[in-house]
């Protein structure tokens, strides 16, 4: 399987971002670090694009929103959790 470059970057930005910071901020405070890593590494980026609707035809505004849209192609959709939790195997 190809990796593509441009969500191995992402990726990467991603786990700078969640090394440096941990678990446990607001989703808000990942996405302005993680749009400062992007900005960082030269890409392009949107943050927050309204994502409307399609309903018979009509674009409908239903306050939706992409987190961040890296290089017109790519949505990154940031999620957060109170604390870090392990699996145990068996």
């Amino acid at each position: 399987m190809d990796r593509d470059p441009v969500t191995e970057k992402i990726i990467g930005c991603a786990i700078e971002v969640h090394r440096t910071l941990g678990p446990g901020l607001l989703e808000s405070a990942y996405e302005k670090c993680l749009a400062f890593e992007l900005d960082q590494h030269g890409m392009q980026f949107r943050q927050q694009v309204p994502l409307p609707v399609e309903y018979k035809g009509a674009r409908i505004e239903c306050g939706y929103r992409i987190d961040l849209l890296v290089d017109d192609a790519v949505i990154v959709e940031l999620k957060s959790v109170d604390q870090s939790t392990s699996i145990n195997s068996g």
